[in-house]
């Protein structure tokens, strides 16, 4: 039976202010990562899937970061700030993974945002989806801190982890340095992507440059780096999709 041309883009429904104002007081807040949702949406559709958007709670943020110069292009960022535009509607349906079948779908994508660190890990129901399109022989793919899907995302065939002895990538830990943001990262007593992978038994790849557009497929499975790689992860997801 084919699998059916149709993806989940998950997406966090945590929040929680990350980035300091310029005064160093305050603070700004992280949630989705609006490209790495709107890139991924934008190939899928164009590649003839039909799209949906789900979280964990059915409810999302945006980060604040993801809508400052240089993320989205103008036509992105008219695409976002029309709440009538496809994507924003999708964005704002509140799709909860509990309602969600998995079988209707070919293909996952784990979009991001620091956020997703906090609550991908206990996110069983978007794990169940992405679990089911795994067993119906689909594609997983995550972007950025997306990774953070996979901890307890088991091969129901094996009752492994499905990154278990493949190659993954993500965000790095250089950049959460150079950005500054350890120090609260590990306040939340949640593991970064690299150290995901070593966990399950995973390895961890990155390019050279923390920015670089990267992507790894292995098998059924794409991972990419960062905010730069959700265009090139979700065509590369697209291509194996066509494969199968």
């Amino acid at each position: 039976m084919p699998l059916p041309r149709r993806a989940l883009i998950a997406m966090t429904s945590a929040h929680t202010n990350l980035f300091p104002g310029a005064d160093g007081a305050g603070g700004h807040i992280t949630g989705v990562f609006i490209g790495e949702a709107l890139h991924p949406f934008n190939v899928l559709k164009a590649a003839g899937f039909e799209v949906d958007i789900a979280s964990e709670k059915g409810e999302y943020i945006a980060d604040w970061l993801s809508l400052q110069p240089g993320f989205l292009t103008d036509e992105e960022r008219r695409q976002y700030d029309n709440v009538n535009s496809e994507f924003r509607a999708k964005l704002d349906g509140g799709l909860k993974a509990g309602d969600v079948d998995g079988s209707q779908y070919g293909l996952f994508f784990a979009s991001a945002g620091h956020a997703a660190l906090i609550d991908y890990p206990h996110a069983k129901g978007l794990k169940a989806i992405a679990a089911k399109i795994w067993e119906n022989g689909g594609v997983v793919s995550a972007v950025c801190h997306g990774p953070a899907i996979f901890p307890d995302l088991n091969d129901p065939a094996t009752g492994k982890p499905i990154i278990e002895g493949k190659t993954i990538t993500g965000f790095t830990t250089q950049a959460e340095e150079e950005m500054k943001l350890m120090s609260t990262l590990r306040s939340w007593n949640e593991l970064l992507v690299d150290e995901i992978a070593q966990k399950l038994g995973a390895k961890y790849t990155r390019s050279a440059g923390v920015w670089d557009d990267f992507n790894v497929t292995d098998g059924r499975l794409v991972t990419g780096m960062n905010p730069q790689s959700a265009t090139s992860t979700a065509k590369e997801a697209v291509k194996v999709f066509d494969s199968l």
